[in-house]
């Protein structure tokens, strides 16, 4: 994986089905303005709401349009470890460069359960896995002792931490190898995980404005950490406030206001509260995206 920033897609909806037309118009906004890395089928694109034709179906043409311009993640995770690898194996062709692999929901296995969960996947995958810790979706943290362990299998490349913590965030980084890579799974902790050696982050804000997002990123990398910390100033209230209700509902309502895709989701997720509509208009022409 690269270090940078990779946008976790919307997936866009046309009276109830995959919209291929409005999906290519979205990767290729990603594409042309220099993202690292495109992630289909995560948590922002409805992932729960998703079948194995549809991810399929995105993915080969994602890669058509990225081609090495930009990496190919894949969301997979499920609460049943045999679903998962299943699931994996049956893609093991698909042209992806990664696996994104949540902690189980509502199951809430123990460490040891989280170990071997991770660990069977991990033995049965074609394309290396990056862990994905968000207790506050599932209810299941995966502790930097965990991480660290898991860190040591060889098909195990990467975390998206989205914990909210740096503390937690700093106890990996300072317990794994330098190659084990961590990413920021809160954009707006994407330059505090950086100060303390993330490598970029996996990012909803970027479905919007994702030459920003790979440019605070980039500038953190290089060295120039004053232009990061003006675009995290910046962006920073944009960031909060595509969270003010469940993702990816003011993500992809802010995207129906670019034109990128319909205000469409698929239940049980539904379209914004009329008042946080103004508030989601108001925080894109803060920044001049609107």
């Amino acid at each position: 994986m690269k270090k940078g920033a990779y946008t976790a897609l919307i997936t866009p909806f046309n009276k109830g089905k995959l919209d291929m037309k409005s999906f290519e118009k979205i990767v290729r906004y990603q594409v042309d303005a220099g993202i690292s890395g495109i992630l289909i089928g995560g948590t922002t694109g409805e992932s729960p709401n998703l079948s194995t034709h549809e991810l399929e179906l995105m993915t080969n043409k994602a890669r058509e349009i990225c081609q090495n311009k930009a990496e190919i993640m894949l969301g997979i995770g499920k609460n049943s470890t045999e679903s998962v690898i299943r699931l994996a194996e049956e893609i093991h062709s698909w042209p992806i460069d990664s696996l994104l692999v949540v902690s189980p929901y509502y199951n809430k296995p123990t460490q040891k359960g989280l170990i071997a969960h991770f660990t069977a996947i991990a033995d049965k995958a074609y394309k290396p896995i990056v862990l994905y810790n968000v207790p506050g979706r599932t209810s299941c943290n995966i502790l930097p002792e965990t991480v660290k362990e898991l860190s040591q299998h060889n098909n195990i490349i990467a975390i998206k931490e989205a914990s909210g913590s740096i503390n937690q965030a700093s106890q990996i980084i300072r317990s794994c190898q330098d190659d084990f890579l961590v990413y920021s799974g809160d954009d707006s902790l994407t330059l505090p995980m950086m100060s303390v050696g993330a490598a970029g982050v996996i990012s909803v804000a970027s479905n919007i404005i994702p030459s920003e997002i790979e440019e605070l990123v980039k500038s953190f990398i290089s060295g120039d950490f004053q232009r990061s910390k003006e675009l995290h100033l910046l962006l920073f209230d944009f960031m909060k406030t595509m969270f003010i209700e469940t993702n990816p509902i003011p993500i992809k309502y802010a995207a129906s206001l670019l034109g990128l895709c319909s205000d469409e989701y698929r239940l049980p997720m539904c379209g914004p509260e009329e008042k946080n509509m103004q508030l989601i208009k108001d925080s894109m022409k803060k920044i001049g995206i609107l």
